[in-house]
């Protein structure tokens, strides 16, 4: 039986909603008539104006929170905001994600690896989430079924890496998935009715992934609103031991 049978008056937050995916979820989300409130994280203004947009459009339902996920004053004060309005949280899906960015971009040897752009990686693609898990613990903290989700990625497998390369992104996204796996395991003792996960999105067609989309056969390259609402099944179907897991967008279970 799914540890969610129907989200009902729901708080949720999505961080890193400005784009892609993460704007994908909001979108859909704004439509649901089990949600209550939204509150979305963007970094940047500039690129937040689709997000900021929709607020004026829904403004009892969705808040936007600027929030850079690096810098851990910027989380405790979007909490503090959110805390201020609600006092729980049922599903909460973590978006940011970097593989691309200036002069940053995936390395194809070790000749390309670069200290500065690996902190940046770790930084954006591990810390960050692990941070959010601990400053949102306390709204966790009730008795009634929720889920805190990060967006992996299947490259971050060590199991399934046959093909090398992308050292920053690969090594970031396993970390990630380490991280979550052992707030898991706390959140566990403390709020038992959480589940944390990691999910693969697939390939989707977003600025992260448009410079490498040559070599992704079409049917395999998918519309933000299908990987939204293929994430969201699989939320949805979540069971209760599945807390600590790595799921595919199809619902399979993916390989440390």
């Amino acid at each position: 039986m799914p540890f969610i049978e129907s989200f009902n008056n729901a708080n949720t937050m999505i961080v890193g909603a400005s784009q892609g995916i993460g704007l994908g979820f909001v979108r859909h989300l704004i439509q649901d008539t089990r949600i209550n409130n939204i509150y979305a994280t963007y970094r940047q203004q500039q690129t937040a104006q689709e997000l900021i947009e929709l607020t004026e459009e829904y403004p009892k339902k969705l808040t936007c929170i600027q929030m850079d996920i690096s810098d851990e004053t910027q989380i405790v004060e979007a909490v503090k905001n959110i805390s201020a309005k609600i006092n729980k949280l049922h599903l909460v899906i973590n978006c940011v994600g970097l593989l691309h960015e200036g002069d940053l971009q995936p390395e194809k040897s070790l000749r390309q690896i670069n200290p500065e752009n690996l902190l940046r990686y770790f930084q954006i693609n591990s810390i960050g989430a692990v941070l959010l898990a601990k400053h949102l613990l306390p709204l966790f903290r009730h008795q009634e079924p929720s889920v805190f989700a990060a967006i992996s990625a299947k490259v971050g497998s060590i199991g399934d890496n046959q093909l090398g390369g992308w050292y920053g992104y690969r090594a970031s996204k396993a970390a990630l998935n380490m991280l979550m796996r052992t707030a898991a395991i706390e959140y566990g003792r403390s709020c038992p009715q959480t589940l944390v996960v990691t999910l693969h999105p697939g390939t989707t067609d977003t600025n992260l992934s448009r410079p490498f989309q040559r070599s992704v056969p079409p049917e395999k390259l998918f519309s933000v609103e299908r990987t939204v609402s293929q994430l969201l099944t699989v939320i949805e179907k979540l069971e209760a031991g599945d807390s600590g897991q790595f799921f595919s967008w199809d619902g399979s279970k993916l390989p440390w």
